[in-house]
């Protein structure tokens, strides 16, 4: 028997299963029936990347409706806060000070104007919104304006997401301390690629910090970015990652590269979206709790290719015409895309 016939019958005996649990549970009244695993290996992350795709997709349609209401998408907004003059070398980036993007660096937003910008996002419909920005780590200076932001932009109802860099436990407890709800700290790719992409820092850098959050009580926002020129195996390798962590990151952003000029990966071939759609729908399996948000990229996308995302269990989005330094869809853009597909903005 083939490879690919051999994953087909097993994709089937699973999905039967699998249906019938959903059944299950739907008479049970509860969508939560089976414990998340954690231990996910290569391997196994192998072998369900490698899944006929429509096995793949319906597989991830079956864990996503167990586990979410599949019509509904969390909307976020994005600003960066502290703009370029990041010391760290990440290939991909158009904030590095290691590269020539025409960017210029800008100082840390006055409290108020930030404010003022979520106001605006909540307006337009977004329910959570992420603070951005460029530093290898936060001087404690610098952190207490940002908790300053954090508290008041907590206090207009919306939850609340920041990208700083690397935390000490001292700096995670603060966060904590000023009610931040998420902190976002990528890993970007596999373990094996990933000195490819940085050299300044080490996944277990990341990987650290990623502990010091849970330490103190914060959610994690932790995912990865894809079409850097990686292997399907790096993909997988990512997956495996982010789903062998002790506990699985709540939202799990997976970007699609943005080149920007004048970085080092401003060339290279464009990854293929079915591609890009398999790692979405690997992501939903293995984490079958989390939040996975269709992220960086979606400007180039086609409207299918973002379709196949949500229905391969793609249930988050950026909202609004900006991501840091990279363009995102226009907000009714994304209006008219989610009424056509029958989907809800989650406010």
């Amino acid at each position: 028997m083939s490879q690919v016939a051999e994953a087909s019958q097993v994709a089937e005996a699973s999905q039967v299963a699998e249906a019938g649990q959903v059944a299950e549970a739907r008479q049970n009244g509860s969508r939560r029936t089976k414990a998340v695993r954690c231990d996910w290996d290569r391997a196994e992350a192998e072998a369900l990347y490698a899944l006929p795709f429509a096995d793949l997709m319906f597989r991830a349609q079956v864990i996503h409706r167990r586990n979410f209401d599949p019509n509904h998408v969390e909307t976020a907004s994005l600003l960066s806060i502290k703009t370029g003059g990041c010391p760290e070398d990440c290939g991909y980036c158009s904030q590095s000070a290691h590269y020539d993007t025409g960017l210029k660096a800008t100082r840390l937003m006055d409290r108020a104007d930030v404010v003022a910008t979520a106001q605006r996002a909540k307006d337009a419909g977004a329910s959570r919104f992420c603070m951005a920005a460029a530093w290898r780590n936060p001087r404690d200076r610098d952190l207490d304006h940002v908790c300053e932001m954090i508290s008041a932009v907590k206090g207009l109802g919306m939850e609340t997401c920041v990208t700083l860099g690397m935390l000490t436990p001292t700096q995670a407890a603060r966060l904590s301390d000023a009610g931040l709800d998420f902190y976002n700290h990528n890993v970007d790719t596999s373990p094996e690629f990933y000195d490819k992409i940085i050299t300044t820092r080490t996944l277990q850098d990341r990987i650290d910090t990623l502990a010091h959050v849970r330490d103190a009580g914060i959610r994690v926002c932790c995912g990865g970015i894809v079409g850097m020129g990686e292997s399907a195996e790096d993909r997988i390798g990512m997956i495996a990652t982010l789903a062998s962590l002790p506990v699985h990151p709540e939202s799990v952003p997976i970007n699609m590269l943005v080149r920007v000029e004048g970085t080092p990966l401003a060339g290279g071939e464009a990854l293929d979206p079915i591609a890009f759609v398999r790692t979405i729908a690997a992501a939903r399996i293995a984490m079958p709790r989390s939040v996975v948000r269709l992220s960086a990229g979606r400007e180039a996308m086609s409207e299918e290719t973002q379709a196949l995302c949500f229905l391969a269990g793609a249930n988050s989005i950026f909202y609004g015409p900006k991501l840091l330094t990279t363009p995102n869809p226009a907000p009714d853009r994304d209006l008219h895309l989610l009424d056509r597909l029958g989907l809800v903005p989650l406010v």
